[in-house]
């Protein structure tokens, strides 16, 4: 049986100013998860938060808090994650030389562990990590910013780390430019978490804006 739909806005591109209050909109609007992209300005470049922020977002929603790590070295910082609450710790692939140590401690820490690949890499790498994982996020833009348009290229590489997942319990989530006009080729493709940002946050409609969303990726 296939694995329901879920949403997970990217507060990346809330209002940094009422994060609190952003939150608990995207969760009364009827997200599934709330993402949350940390950026280093070394991995990626731009700076965006840290563990406090995401500590101090935790008490607001019960709704996983999906943290998104883009930085280098990550295996310092993971501990500090755990501890501020994230329930899902997704490391990149490209960002040490040894992955399978990085999911070992989020593993440890009683965290599910997800890998990132960004446009460029290939997923063939992900194979011999494949029993460490919770989830794998193919980013569909090149990883730094919000509001980028989505590499249709990128639907290929979905359908191919689906077939790598086979019947493995495995979350497959997609990021980057997603909104309720690409939700469904990305779902088609084997994505059955999507991360929007721009799409839920502009305009203030969340709840239609998942609810869009959400129609678009089911009707498969």
């Amino acid at each position: 049986m296939a694995n329901p739909i879920l949403i997970a806005p990217s507060i990346l591109s809330a209002d940094f100013a009422k994060l609190g209050e952003e939150v608990r909109a995207i969760d009364k609007a009827g997200c599934d998860w709330v993402h949350v992209d940390v950026m280093d300005g070394h991995f990626v470049p731009n700076i965006s938060i840290g563990p406090g922020v995401v500590e101090a977002i935790r008490p607001h929603t019960t709704k996983p808090l999906d943290v998104h790590l883009m930085i280098a070295p990550v295996d310092p910082y993971i501990e500090a994650f755990v501890k501020a609450g994230s329930d899902i710790i997704t490391v990149h692939a490209e960002a040490g030389p040894h992955l399978d140590r990085s999911l070992q401690l989020i593993r440890a820490a009683g965290k599910r562990a997800g890998v990132s690949v960004t446009p460029q890499t290939s997923e063939t790498g992900l194979a011999y990590v494949l029993d460490r994982l919770d989830l794998i996020l193919v980013m569909s833009v090149n990883p730094g910013f919000g509001g980028q348009k989505f590499i249709p290229a990128m639907l290929e590489k979905i359908a191919r780390v689906r077939a790598m997942i086979g019947t493995r319990p495995i979350r497959l989530e997609v990021d980057g430019g997603v909104t309720a006009d690409n939700a469904g080729d990305c779902t088609r493709a084997g994505a059955d978490v999507l991360v929007a940002g721009s799409a839920v946050f502009q305009g203030g409609k969340y709840a239609e804006s998942i609810a869009a969303i959400r129609t678009a990726a089911t009707k498969i």
